[in-house]
């Protein structure tokens, strides 16, 4: 099932085009660094999507089928006490979870708009496709876009609306960068609007790192798959099989951290960017999750002009789903 390297390194010169600037940029940034680190964005290409998609289903993976059962409980009821007419998602993926507050909406009597914004274009048209086949009168209004910059909803969107980052994918951000991404999400909403964010909260360590190195290699896999996207956005000459997966919890700033560590003293070539040497052991950070409580979520939203209006944890405190409105 596995790929060669050499049937790898084919494919990415065959479909190599010129990168965009800004993504060379921020892989040598990212590469020059003390710590490697590259932007977990470049997981979501049309396969990263669907890696992720099958680690949402994965026995040790806790946070999709928990935030799920809270929105099962609550949307039904929210939803037509506010009115809401649209949903705003930012990082839809497949919209799966999403479906729960689009039948709300639905069975409250508003045919409804749904705007999902998301980084892989493939897998956003697919998602969409889908909903309009499955909600018929639904306007679904996808947005390719990375949600760490500045993203712009349609204007003509019927209000009361919600906009939603659900997942806990809040915490795939530096504090700083997430404070900027909601605030730039209430300069969107209107006055009667609401935000909604699911929020993994902190725990036993255990069950945490276990989340994030699966029995079944799955979450290895799409560690590893950034670096075939790499390779052929940017024509660089990663070896996947070179590197293995690390996921740990660092207790100091509550956070998940993935790391790609090099099995061997290697030089990896990007074009544009040049040689970088890894060392063996050495690492590229792939991605951050931090971990939350009551507290240091009021903080996030007041740093971005928002107040916490419900916070709904589940039974065995695992994830909340979390409601905001303008500070």
């Amino acid at each position: 099932m596995a790929e060669s390297t050499a049937q790898r390194t084919s494919g990415a010169v065959a479909a190599f085009r010129q990168p965009d600037p800004r993504m060379l940029a921020e892989i040598a940034a990212g590469l020059s660094a003390p710590q490697k680190e590259l932007p977990p964005k470049y997981f979501y290409d049309h396969r990263g999507s669907e890696l992720f998609e099958e680690i949402t289903r994965l026995p040790e993976y806790y946070p999709t089928r928990t935030e799920r059962g809270l929105l099962d409980t609550w949307m039904a009821r929210l939803i037509p006490r506010l009115g809401i007419r649209s949903l705003i998602e930012l990082g839809a993926g497949s919209a799966e979870k999403s479906r729960v507050i689009l039948s709300a909406i639905r069975n409250a009597g508003a045919a409804g708009l749904y705007v999902p914004i998301d980084v892989s274009a493939s897998f956003l048209s697919e998602t969409a496709m889908r909903l309009r086949r499955d909600y018929p009168g639904l306007k679904v209004d996808p947005v390719v876009a990375d949600i760490a910059d500045d993203f712009s909803p349609p204007s003509a969107i019927p209000r009361p609306a919600l906009f939603a980052f659900l997942g806990g994918t809040s915490g795939n951000f530096y504090p700083p960068a997430a404070i900027r991404l909601l605030g730039r999400v209430r300069a969107a909403m209107g006055a009667n609007d609401r935000f909604l964010m699911g929020v993994d909260l902190r725990k036993d360590i255990g069950r945490i790192e276990a989340a994030y190195n699966d029995s079944q290699g799955i979450t290895a896999a799409f560690n590893k798959n950034m670096l075939l996207v790499l390779n052929r956005e940017l024509g660089s000459d990663f070896d996947p099989d070179s590197f293995e997966h690390r996921a740990f919890y660092e207790t100091v700033t509550h956070r998940i951290e993935m790391h790609l560590v090099s099995t061997v003293e290697q030089e990896v070539r990007v074009p544009g960017v040049g040689l970088t040497h890894f060392e063996e052991g050495e690492s590229v950070r792939t991605e951050i999750s931090c971990k939350h409580d009551r507290a240091s979520v009021a903080e996030l939203f007041g740093a971005a002009g928002l107040k916490i209006e419900d916070w709904r944890p589940d039974p065995n405190a695992l994830f909340a789903l979390v409601t905001g409105v303008e500070a």
